[in-house]
């Protein structure tokens, strides 16, 4: 099975990408929804971040106020380190688990959306990066209208993750976001009846 993953930055449109690679038949595995499952309610990661980070950071359903969170982990390294040294070992543990599953029901072929491939040291587990590239004007923009992100959280959430440039220079594939959403998805078109033909 060809193993491929979709990174990019936040704000990047990765998520755009993956979806349009799951339109054309794609098998897509999303990091960011395992670790929502991850740390839902009464899981253990949930209970650690909990003693972790105390009761004010969690809504009155008793999830994870991910927003509350986000700004936290943005503004503070330290916490963003002990976050990440809960969630991400289970994220990546459910992200094989899953990957096993499609495996195992013949898939040939398996796309991961996984934000901080580079970052985690994640790549070595997959055959093909795809680097979905933007210019970072486009993604300060992005997060601040999409998301209402404050100034300060943006610088932190851009300096935890490596550049876009970075990441277009070591992937197999990159997707330049820059244009209409139909030059997009040429260029996932394209990428996509290449990965066909070597499966």
């Amino acid at each position: 099975m060809l193993k491929i993953a979709i990174t990019g930055g936040a704000g990047s449109g990765k998520s755009t990408v993956a979806r349009m690679f799951a339109e054309l038949g794609a098998k897509v595995l999303d990091a960011d929804a395992a670790a929502r499952d991850a740390v839902a309610v009464g899981t253990a990661a949930w209970q650690e971040l909990r003693e972790l980070f105390g009761p004010e950071y969690f809504l009155p359903d008793g999830e994870l106020d991910r927003a509350q969170v986000a700004h936290l982990v943005f503004t503070d390294p330290e916490a963003r380190k002990r976050l990440n040294a809960i969630v991400h070992p289970r994220v990546t543990q459910e992200l094989q688990r899953q990957v096993k599953e499609l495996q195992e029901q013949g898939a040939r072929l398996v796309m991961v959306e996984v934000p901080l491939l580079y970052e985690a040291g994640l790549a070595v587990a997959y055959d093909r990066v795809i680097a979905v590239y933007v210019d970072p004007e486009d993604q300060v923009r992005r997060l601040k209208e999409r998301d209402g992100r404050e100034a300060v959280e943006i610088e932190g959430l851009l300096k935890a993750q490596w550049p876009l440039m970075a990441k277009a220079a070591r992937a197999d594939y990159v997707v330049d976001n820059r244009g209409s959403l139909e030059e997009t998805r040429r260029q996932v078109a394209a990428i996509w009846r290449e990965l066909n033909l070597t499966t």
